[in-house]
């Protein structure tokens, strides 16, 4: 991996897990030192965080890593419902909508686990399976193009994650959720699965526009 490359994976992962705050001031020279690359290659990995949203630039001021506004999460979710919803379809189109067979069945564990209560260790594997779901949607819907699209948009995502680990009846009912969209998926049902990841979007978004002042700023 080059220097660009590793600088870009380093802080996006530092962005992602709130390791570097809505609002930090990105300092170029600090970063390059503490990252162990020069600034051309640092200065690469911030403007391609730009481009993806994670990044804001300000002339004459540098680079910042980008707010989440009230407006910029209704908007992130309204494009998220139209790329999910439509994969949803895809994946209980496909041949290959067997493979969700047993992601519904760890769902279904999770739920089970999650009832119990919620910590730091049940939250991690939680996410590593939603993870995996995500992972399988796009192997089954095989359209570079819609998940080149969804990538930046899950990151995006994986950052309000902060948010939604206050709530665990939140993701004790997103786990139930996820499971509803594998069963769907299985069944070949479009419609149900398109309406189930609706559902569940809407849910999570209800969640964090009620939680976000809390979280973060709102504009």
């Amino acid at each position: 991996m080059n220097q660009s490359a590793r600088a870009y994976e380093r802080l996006r992962t530092e962005i992602i897990d709130w390791d570097l705050a809505p609002g930090t001031h990105l300092n170029e020279i600090r970063i390059s030192e503490r990252l162990g690359v020069s600034r051309t290659p640092l200065r690469e990995a911030l403007h391609r965080l730009h481009r993806e949203n994670l990044v804001k630039v300000v002339p004459g001021r540098g680079a910042f890593v980008s707010e989440l506004s009230l407006y910029d999460i209704r908007h992130l979710f309204q494009l998220r419902e139209a790329l999910e919803t439509h994969a949803a379809r895809l994946c209980a189109r496909s041949a290959r909508r067997a493979d969700f067979v047993d992601l519904e069945r760890e769902f279904t564990g999770q739920y089970a686990v999650l009832a119990h209560g919620v910590g730091p260790l049940q939250l991690d594997d939680y996410y590593a399976l939603t993870e995996r779901m995500d992972q399988r949607i796009d192997q089954v819907v095989g359209n570079p193009y819609l998940t080149g699209a969804m990538a930046p948009t899950r990151d995006q995502l994986r950052r309000l994650r902060r948010i939604a680990r206050r709530s665990p009846d939140r993701v004790l009912c997103s786990a139930a959720e996820h499971a509803t969209v594998c069963r769907a998926v299985t069944e070949g049902d479009e419609n149900g699965a398109a309406a189930a990841m609706a559902l569940h979007i809407n849910n999570s978004l209800r969640h964090i526009l009620d939680t976000t002042a809390e979280g973060i700023g709102a504009a």
